[in-house]
């Protein structure tokens, strides 16, 4: 695997990282993930954007690299069209000490692997979730807003799922109201109503949230967004979570307890099916903006380029023909 580190790509095996990088060291960085589907980036902007503030927030200058090519070339270099990607920045280099006064350079890391979808069940039955016990972050102590390279506020709540056999785990924020999970935002249904706990519960706020707020509003699906007791989603009529990697995932069990029928709702199902027509729009949209412009560029070159049909123009059902196949091969794992 070729990995962008700092000003170069280099392969795996090459791609060190100093043993005194303060993200190492302490933490002390930034990062984003996201998907390629059929070779385009899904909601890069807002990605970016993200990466820029949470950098902002801890006081770490993001360098001004062409990140867009650059997670172009690490899918190109890689052979991927189906992809989840991930840069990271870390404060760098420095003392042994917390303070960052000593870090000259920041860290830069960009890879592509391949994207392999989550299994078939967990959108057929859905997934289990448990309350951890770990509270989230208080924003005075670390602003979940803030996309961290600190994950262990998070791993902690993970790893009470996993010992009791759940696939994620819900936060509570430490006054005793939902948050989120350790890897995903949280939406649960009653009534006509979809509700969602807001910033003000302390939430990262995810970008494939943030999508499903505005298909949500486009599409006369009421929202409520706010500060809700367990016991809320307790008594839903059916919830899901929802991250770069899972996208919409049916949540059907808390506590090893039922939600709602225990099975996927109907605003569940359907939102789903909102987010992949925006997924296959947004990728036909970036396809045929390419394809303009290499045409654009073969005629004032006095030549006309082969036309070649992508996947993407092609009908296809689920999230991509790429995703599509994998996901037969039966993989299974967490993505990151």
């Amino acid at each position: 695997m070729w990995i962008y580190l700092n000003d170069r790509f280099v392969r795996e095996e090459k791609a060190f990282v100093s043993v005194f990088d303060h993200g190492f060291l302490y933490g002390d960085g930034a990062f984003e993930t996201l998907r390629a589907y059929d070779g385009v980036f899904f909601s890069l902007r807002e990605h970016l954007e993200r990466l820029k503030d949470s950098a902002r927030a801890i006081g770490l200058l993001l360098p001004a690299l062409p990140f867009e090519d650059l997670l172009r070339n690490a899918m190109q270099k890689n052979s991927l069209h189906e992809a989840i990607l991930r840069i990271t920045l870390s404060r760098g280099p420095g003392p042994l000490s917390p303070s960052p006064r000593g870090c000259r350079s920041p860290t830069v890391v960009i890879f592509a692997r391949p994207f392999h979808p989550p299994p078939r069940r967990w959108y057929a039955r859905g997934l289990s979730a448990v309350l951890a016990r770990t509270r989230r972050n208080p924003a005075e102590a670390l602003d979940p807003r803030i996309k961290s390279a600190n994950f262990l506020n998070l791993i902690m709540a993970r790893r009470e799922a996993e010992r009791l056999g759940a696939q994620e785990a819900i936060l509570l924020n430490t006054s005793g109201e939902l948050a989120e999970g350790s890897t995903s935002n949280l939406f649960f249904v009653k009534g006509k109503n979809v509700y969602t706990p807001s910033r003000k519960a302390g939430i990262l706020e995810g970008i494939t949230r943030n999508v499903v707020l505005t298909l949500a509003r486009e599409n006369g699906i009421r929202l409520v967004e706010g500060c809700f007791r367990p016991a809320a989603l307790r008594s839903a009529d059916e919830a899901f979570l929802t991250n770069t990697s899972w996208e919409i995932a049916p949540l059907t069990r808390l506590d090893r307890a039922a939600i709602g029928t225990g099975r996927p709702g109907e605003v569940t199902r359907r939102l789903i099916r909102l987010f992949q027509v925006k997924v296959r729009e947004e990728v036909r949209a970036s396809s045929t903006a390419r394809l303009n412009s290499v045409m654009l560029k073969g005629r004032s070159r006095g030549t006309r380029p082969e036309r070649r049909m992508t996947s993407s123009e092609s009908e296809w059902s689920g999230i991509s023909p790429g995703a599509e196949k994998r996901r037969r091969s039966d993989r299974t794992g967490d993505s990151p």
